[in-house]
This record gives C-alpha cells, sequence and structure tokens, in this order.
C-alpha cells in the first residue's frame, strides 16, 4: 500500500467521524430503551453523565500514558474501545441480568475510545508535514460536525425504512466504523509531534507559562460557548416552529451541527486568507451578537435562527485554541493536548449547566440563562487578545518558504 500523510489525514477525519457516533447515536434511542427495557429517564440521564466522566477521567490519564505506549498503539485501542462499546449494545442489555448494566457498560467502553480519540486525533494532524495546520485543525474538527449530521440523518432514515426496532443491528452497522478506521491506523505513516532538534516542554514546564494557563480557560470558554447553546436547541426549535419534539430535535441540533460544521469547512478552505487571532476573535463577537438574538428575541423563530447564527460563530473556536497553543507552545506535546481536551470538556459539562441553574433559580426561563452565558464568548475574547500570536505568524512564514 503506498500511503502518505494524506492518508493519515484521512484516517483522522474519520475518527472524529467515530467520535461523532460514540456521542450522538445512542440518545436517539433513549426513549425505546425507555419502553423495550423499562428503564426510568433519570437511570437513562446516567448513561448521559458516565459517558461526559469516562471520557473527562481518560483525558486526565492520557497524558500519562499515550507518549510511552505510542500514538499508533493507542489509536488502534481507542478505535477497538469504540467497536466494542458499540457493538455490545446489540449483546449485553440481553445478557446481563440487568439489561441497564449491559448498557452502562457498553457506554463506558466505547466513552474509553472516545475520550482517547478527543486526545490523540488532533495531535496526530498536527505532527504531520502539512502547510497552514491551522487550516487542516479547522478542516479535522468539521469532520465531527458532519459526522453528527450523518448519525442523526441516516439513523433516521433506516428506522424509518426498517423500523425502530432494528435499532441493534444500526448499533452493528456503526460499528463497522471504528472497526474499518483500526485497520488503517495501523498501515498509515505517523510523524513525531516533537521532533529531533525540537526540546520538548515538560509538564512542568508548561505550568509555569502564564500563556498555558490562558489558552486552558479559552479551551474550557470554547466548550461552554457551543454546548451553552447547542444542548438547549431543541427547544427553541420546537417553539420557533411550532414542530413536535422529534423533529425539533433534528431541525435544533442538525440545524447548529451544520452551521458549525461549515464554519469550520470554510475556514479550512480560506482559513489562509483569514489571520487566526482576528478570526477568533471576530468569531467571539459574532457569538455575542448571536447570544443577544436568542435571549433578546420577541419571535420565538428569530431565537432559532440565532442558534444557528451561534453554531456558526462557534465553529472555529475549539480548533482555533488548538492551532493558536501549538504556535505558542512548541514542544508541548502531548500532555498540553491531554489538558486542552479535558478543559474543553469541562467547558461542554458547565457551559449548559450555567444556563440550567440560573434559568431555573431566576424563573425566567432558558433566554436569561443564555443571556448571562454572554460571560463565555467573552472571556474568551479577552484571552485570544492577551495571548501571544508572535509564534503562529513565525509558523506561518516558516510554511510559506518551505
Amino acid at each position: 500500500m503506498n500511503l502518505s500523510y494524506k492518508s493519515t489525514l484521512a484516517a483522522c477525519y474519520t475518527g472524529y467521524v467515530v467520535q461523532a457516533v460514540v456521542n450522538n447515536f445512542v440518545p436517539l434511542l433513549f426513549l425505546t430503551f425507555q419502553d423495550t427495557y423499562g428503564i426510568s429517564l433519570s437511570r437513562i440521564t446516567i448513561l448521559i453523565t458516565v459517558n461526559f466522566l469516562t471520557q473527562l477521567i481518560v483525558d486526565m490519564l492520557s497524558a500519562g500514558f499515550v507518549d510511552r505506549a505510542g500514538y499508533r498503539a493507542s489509536a488502534v485501542a481507542a478505535h477497538a474501545f469504540a467497536f466494542a462499546g458499540l457493538a455490545g449494545l446489540a449483546f449485553l442489555p440481553d445478557v446481563t441480568a440487568d439489561p441497564f448494566a449491559g448498557l452502562l457498560i457498553s457506554v463506558v467502553v466505547y466513552a474509553v475510545g472516545g475520550g482517547l480519540l478527543e486526545v490523540l486525533i488532533s495531535p496526530i494532524v498536527e505532527a504531520l508535514p502539512t502547510k497552514n495546520k491551522e487550516k487542516s485543525m479547522s478542516m479535522l474538527h468539521s469532520f465531527y460536525c458532519w459526522g453528527h449530521v450523518a448519525v442523526v440523518l441516516l439513523s433516521t432514515l433506516f428506522f424509518l425504512v426498517f423500523g425502530i426496532d432494528n435499532w441493534k443491528t444500526l448499533a452493528l452497522l456503526w460499528a463497522l466504523v471504528p472497526a474499518a478506521n483500526l485497520v488503517v491506523f495501523t498501515k498509515v505513516p505517523l510523524y513525531p509531534l516533537v521532533s529531533e532538534d525540537e526540546e520538548g516542554i515538560p509538564l512542568t514546564g508548561l505550568i509555569k507559562r502564564p500563556v498555558f494557563w490562558i489558552f486552558l480557560v479559552v479551551m474550557t470558554c470554547a466548550g461552554a460557548s457551543e454546548q451553552a447553546v447547542s444542548q438547549w436547541a431543541s427547544s427553541f426549535a420546537e417553539q420557533g416552529l411550532g414542530v413536535s419534539k422529534t423533529i425539533g430535535d433534528l431541525a435544533g441540533p442538525m440545524l447548529f451541527a451544520v452551521c458549525m460544521g461549515t464554519s469550520r469547512f470554510l475556514y479550512g478552505l480560506y482559513g489562509d486568507k483569514i489571520a487566526l487571532k482576528k478570526a477568533m476573535s471576530g468569531s467571539a463577537l459574532l457569538c455575542i451578537a448571536s447570544y443577544f438574538v436568542i435571549s433578546l428575541s420577541p419571535a420565538a423563530a428569530l431565537s432559532l435562527i440565532g442558534c444557528g447564527i451561534c453554531g456558526f460563530s462557534v465553529g472555529i473556536m475549539w480548533p482555533g485554541t488548538f492551532s493558536m497553543a501549538a504556535a505558542s507552545l512548541k514542544g508541548g506535546g502531548t500532555a498540553m493536548f491531554a489538558f486542552f481536551a479535558l478543559a474543553g470538556d469541562l467547558g461542554c459539562s458547565g457551559g449548559p449547566s450555567f444556563v440550567g441553574m440560573l434559568s431555573e433559580s431566576s424563573g425566567k426561563g432558558l433566554s436569561f440563562g443564555i443571556l448571562c452565558s454572554v460571560v463565555f464568548p467573552a472571556v474568551l475574547l479577552i484571552g485570544v487578545l492577551l495571548s501571544d500570536a508572535a509564534p503562529l505568524k513565525k509558523r506561518r512564514q516558516a510554511e510559506k518558504t518551505a
């Protein structure tokens, strides 16, 4: 097989599709689990929490073992866990004494794979000999959005044609995606994140650098800015369009994902013409504006449009933070990416919780909670402005002369 770094890049794109399957397939089946196995909604909520907590734990631990195990072995293991967890959905609930236990085991197993993928894929792409790495990073993260859309659309189509009762067959079909990509990752070339002529920065060195903490805050705010609205998009779709919850789930979250993916895709194509720091600052300002549209609009339909604008605005935030940090902290290595993934996940959890708690405690509804959440893109903007963009400029100049 004549494989190049482009093959590696394609495998990484597929890796983010796997991540999308891991995070978005099972939520489509919550009501089915309730009806089929008699599982209460409170126990189903545990599946969401366990998935998130498992990925957080993997984020924290991966900084210590990924470099020792190697990127190839870790990537293969990540896909193996994702495959086993997704395939387990089709069998374990029927062979365990409590079907919920079988579902929980499956979720834990594929969450381990999802957590590893989140830590591994970005640094693998960062290490590739590509020009305009921020473009590659943005394009990479757009595939999570397209994977999310594909999971919802293809699963919905499958259920319409074959019926929801055949969901176990669909789980096995989705499990083929990580199985196939596992084989690919045993073959594609991988490159060292820290080159031999470059001095790596140990974790103790990272934590002594103020810019590292700035980017941790920026990454947390990126996750919070995204999920503070994404998690509530379905509610706005139901209100704005006057449709059922099922259609609302498709219209709201899918609109958000399509707009976010479009933003990342466009920067992946034309990012070399737009300075990343300016793009990040502009995205933060657009995000702030979208929050005001969502929360202060007199019509629910306009709030739904605001959700789409928000999706577009947050698209560049997560991959952009990775790229800016990699340029400012050359040699940060796996530990840096692991801690940024951890910070982003904490933001993804904290953002929706912040909205929910403020909305409930104030008694003013979701609009008030989202209005208060404007603090997330505002802090992100401050962090971007405080960060040193000089290393990014030097890297672009070096790439142009390469």
